[in-house]
């Protein structure tokens, strides 16, 4: 009996010294106390890559640990979650991507690799609200204009994408749905292209991040009508948003931190924590505005939220546009 109790009191110490270890506060080891490795749905160069290294190097700064930036492109962002799901639950493995992870390609694409269910959310980084430009030929100067442009015109104008089912593409399904408007969809592979065959006159209208079509403003080879967020942005402050005019409106896609499900609360909330505070600093924000987002810092139960609005949101353009990837 005795050597059992003693048995059974050295498991429980083994245990209870190991989880102190894991813990600020609790054990020696501090949390992180190795490399954090954040994983990212596509190639380098792209706007989630871009947001995890500027916070990934401030937050290498805070905590005294590396921050290592993998990309892992390819099956509609199933690799990287894919790898974020092998991974052990310990917090030391992240990905940086935006909302379209959850609240988009679940229901668009039939056969996905992951579920959201797969992922927590850990923090809000910021918006990344895009702008509807038209090209300077069409005879309109303001959003008023241009809904009763299209309305006196049904299907003869058309706007460009960055692909189905993407951001850009929903942003307008949904003005569509919620005024009645006809205009035809040009799909293409990225804004790399869909901004140039706008400046090409090949299509009417496109939506795009404002670092893509600011030097076509300036030049005054396309207009500025709106912004998809729900609220005027500091970019461009004299353009209205969308919401003026459908109540409620907001597509301006959110940028931030997920977790594979089960890891430890401690870990999400440290580092939702330092995010809060990178976010805010000067040379943050300004890194952030060249590349047209808006910083926000939100924690895991504001962040979990919003991907709750942005998924009811995609779901009634999905079906009112009756919309599926291939």
């Amino acid at each position: 009996m005795r050597s059992r109790l003693q048995s059974s009191v050295f498991v429980a110490l083994a245990v209870l010294t190991c989880s102190f270890a894991l813990w600020p506060g609790r054990g020696q080891a501090q949390y992180p106390s190795q490399a954090i490795k954040v994983v990212i749905p596509a190639s380098a160069g792209g706007l989630p890559d871009t947001v995890a290294r500027i916070v990934g190097r401030r937050l290498q700064e805070r905590v005294g640990q590396p921050v290592l930036v993998e990309n892992r492109p390819g099956g509609n962002a199933s690799v990287a979650v894919n790898a974020l799901k092998m991974s052990p639950a310990d917090g030391y493995t992240f990905m940086v991507q935006d909302g379209s992870v959850v609240s988009i390609n679940p229901q668009i694409y039939p056969k996905l690799a992951y579920s959201p269910q797969d992922l927590t959310a850990v923090s809000l980084i910021a918006r990344a609200p895009l702008f509807l430009a038209v090209n300077s030929r069409v005879p309109v100067n303001t959003m008023q204009e241009f809904i009763a442009y299209l309305k006196a015109r049904p299907g003869q104008l058309n706007y460009g994408s960055s692909g189905v089912g993407s951001s850009h593409h929903l942003t307008m399904e949904a003005i569509k749905a919620a005024l009645d408007l006809k205009i035809t969809h040009v799909p293409y592979k990225g804004t790399g292209e869909s901004v140039p065959a706008l400046l090409g006159g090949h299509v009417d209208a496109v939506f795009s991040a404002l670092p893509s079509l600011r030097g076509a403003v300036e030049e005054k080879r396309v207009k500025l009508l709106a912004t998809s967020g729900p609220t005027r942005s500091a970019q461009a402050p004299d353009v209205p948003p969308v919401a003026d005019f459908i109540p409620g409106f907001d597509f301006a896609p959110n940028i931030g931190i997920y977790a594979r499900t089960g890891t430890p609360a401690a870990a999400i909330e440290k580092i939702a924590a330092e995010v809060a505070l990178i976010v805010k600093e000067p040379d943050v924000i300004q890194q952030f505005a060249r590349v047209g987002i808006e910083p926000l810092g939100a924690g895991p139960r504001d962040f979990d939220l919003a991907l709750k609005g942005e998924t009811a949101r995609v779901a009634e353009v999905v079906h009112a546009a009756a919309i599926k990837a291939e």
